[in-house]
């Protein structure tokens, strides 16, 4: 649940294992803090997204829960665990939704359902055709297609050395990165050139109607 309730209206949206921290190994899960290992630049990005005045919302399945590997309370202390390290390094994550549900039968929350991007959009105010959110697999993008974001995914390489799938073309993302660092320097140029593109269209008009008067 959130930790703070405020009101603003774009958001990055982030999955957590294997954007925030390292991804187990297939078929593992992190239950203990001491396998958490946070990725390189990943405070660095989020401090940037901090300054740019932008919400930064985790949004992780936990299908352990329900596999009975680790209980609710011990997933929320170590989300509280590192939230508290990335704020120590001048990052600050705004709020960690999680889904604790077995695949079967469906929820509404884990991902590809975007219910937990709803619940933060109407928690946080946000407007989810201006936010974004990064992943790493197919499920993260369709989740942000889901709630209507824009979209980002991480191409981490394989044990080969080439980049992973970067999906169908239903699943595309909108940006393709190799880290979190990178897919948020990414959407920061892109937000700052539509932005730029916007004022230079309102210069334009205004210069226009003052030939006119």
């Amino acid at each position: 649940m959130p930790r703070t309730r405020y009101f603003v209206t774009k958001a990055v949206f982030l999955d957590r294992d294997g954007v925030i921290n390292k991804r187990p190994p297939e078929g593992d899960y992190i239950t203990r803090w001491q396998d958490f290992q946070i990725l390189p630049g990943v405070a660095e990005g989020i401090a940037q997204l901090n300054r740019a005045g932008v919400c930064v919302i985790v949004v992780t399945n936990q299908r352990c829960i329900a596999k009975g590997l680790v209980t609710a309370a011990e997933v929320e202390m170590l989300h509280q665990r590192m939230s508290e390290v990335l704020a120590r390094a001048g990052a600050t994550i705004d709020a960690v939704y999680y889904c604790p549900h077995e695949m079967e039968p469906v929820c509404r929350c884990r991902k590809p359902a975007p219910g937990m991007l709803i619940d933060a959009a109407r928690e946080f105010g946000i407007e989810l055709p201006i936010s974004w959110m990064i992943g790493d697999s197919d499920i993260d993008i369709e989740a942000g297609k889901n709630a209507g974001c824009k979209t980002a995914r991480l191409l981490h390489e394989n044990e080969t050395g080439e980049k992973a799938d970067p999906g169908t073309a239903s699943r595309r993302a909108d940006i393709d990165a190799v880290s979190l660092p990178d897919a948020i320097r990414q959407i920061l140029d892109r937000e700052k050139t539509a932005a730029g593109s916007v004022t230079a269209v309102k210069a334009g008009h205004r210069a226009f109607s003052g030939t006119n008067r």
